[in-house]
């Protein structure tokens, strides 16, 4: 039953509900991490982080709840230069400096005390596809140094790289990109 309040955050439904909590996400504590196999060799990793996003928060119907994330494609973190230029290169994002990467929830199903499968919209490299994560509360209370309520998310979840025209060397370089999503949460003032 926790969980059903607390994942009403990542629900959907028009963020103007009177019931509903406004939250944004704290771009310090929230990130994404990816990985791939690479040739059978290695599973290799690169990040997301620093990026903003919105909650709305109906305690009362979590299906009035949603939430929605986006940031810049060019702010992914590889760990090797030649690999971020070679991602952002034509074989895979041909990004322009302000192509967006944009999440936005559509459904919510409870299934535990603090579990839940969150489906959404992801539009990457300008492909909409719908996604679910397997999400889990990890803890929501007032923080302890920010003296307000807070909540703290993680979510994982797995996509096709070629569904998002992002296919170049597969299956040599896995199809599947396993996503680990973990964000906090702050209540808005």
């Amino acid at each position: 039953m926790k969980f059903a309040l607390v994942a009403a955050a990542l629900a959907t439904a028009p963020i103007a509900a009177a019931a509903a909590d406004n939250y944004v996400l704290d771009p310090s504590h929230s990130q994404i991490v990816f990985n791939y196999n690479h040739l059978g060799y290695s599973t290799t990793y690169g990040m997301f982080s620093g990026f903003e996003g919105q909650i709305s928060w109906d305690r009362d119907d979590v299906a009035k709840s949603s939430v929605t994330v986006s940031f810049p494609v060019r702010t992914m973190m590889t760990g090797w230069e030649e690999r971020f230029t070679h991602f952002m290169a034509p074989d895979f994002f041909d990004a322009a400096e302000d192509e967006m990467v944009n999440f936005a929830s559509t459904s919510i199903e409870v299934t535990g005390d603090t579990t839940a499968k969150i489906t959404g919209d992801l539009t990457l490299n300008g492909v909409t596809k719908p996604v679910v994560l397997d999400a889990k509360l990890n803890q929501e209370g007032d923080h302890p140094m920010a003296g307000k309520p807070w909540a703290g998310f993680d979510a994982t979840t797995t996509v096709v790289r070629s569904e998002f025209n992002l296919g170049a060397f597969a299956p040599y370089v896995s199809d599947e990109v396993q996503l680990m999503i973990s964000v906090e949460a702050m209540k808005a003032e």
